[in-house]
């Protein structure tokens, strides 16, 4: 079993280690969605919140403005070549950026306020597991924004596949695989320009 999350880390690192250098330039047009995204976790100055799989942290300038500079923004991602992509990018002015993997994050029980995800869920190990280390670290009442800038059906056109029923993005899905970690759906938009589940870490 060990073997084959080793294999798993391997394979998501390889995947985004070769595509770090140029991946702002491939997607130029997604810093308002990510704006978006995030203003839907109504973070409030001073809060707390870890960017789960932040590869070159597009996301960190939007948390940090979201939570003001008495708030604490993580950027977490297991490939280095994509945090030397957020350093490069002068995204660790926006958060503290750690080499690390979701399931085993360095982080305080119930010491955030939410989670941000962007494109994270397909590339999760042993999706139950992870989810529920991210509501590990999440307090009771916080929130967990799963995000992509397209949606499932643009996403797999893009890719040349069809969508199918087993996608754990589609909710049927999702819902209760997030209750089984923890969380609970509160709110699920899939549209062409956006992908955008909401979830709440239950006490």
């Amino acid at each position: 079993m060990m073997d084959h999350m080793n294999d798993d880390r391997t394979r998501v690192q390889e995947f985004f280690a070769v595509r770090a250098a140029d991946w702002d330039a491939r997607f130029p047009d997604d810093g308002p969605a990510y704006a978006e995204a995030v203003a839907a976790l109504g973070l409030r100055p001073g809060s707390r919140v870890l960017d789960a799989g932040c590869g070159t942290g597009r996301a960190l300038p939007a948390l940090r403005t979201a939570v003001g500079r008495s708030g604490v923004v993580l950027g977490a991602d297991l490939t280095p070549e994509m945090i030397d992509a957020a350093v490069r990018a002068g995204r660790d002015r926006d958060g503290s950026l750690l080499r690390a993997d979701v399931s085993s994050l360095p982080v305080r029980s119930g010491s955030l306020d939410a989670v941000f995800g962007a494109g994270l869920i397909s590339h999760l190990a042993v999706p139950q597991r992870d989810l529920g280390e991210l509501a590990r670290v999440v307090r009771p009442g916080g929130l967990l924004a799963l995000f992509h800038p397209v949606g499932r059906a643009a996403l797999a056109a893009r890719h040349g596949r069809e969508l199918t029923p087993d996608d754990l993005r589609a909710e049927p899905q999702l819902r209760p695989l997030l209750a089984a970690a923890g969380w609970r759906l509160t709110s699920y938009v899939d549209e062409d320009a956006r992908f955008l589940a909401l979830a709440v870490r239950e006490g």
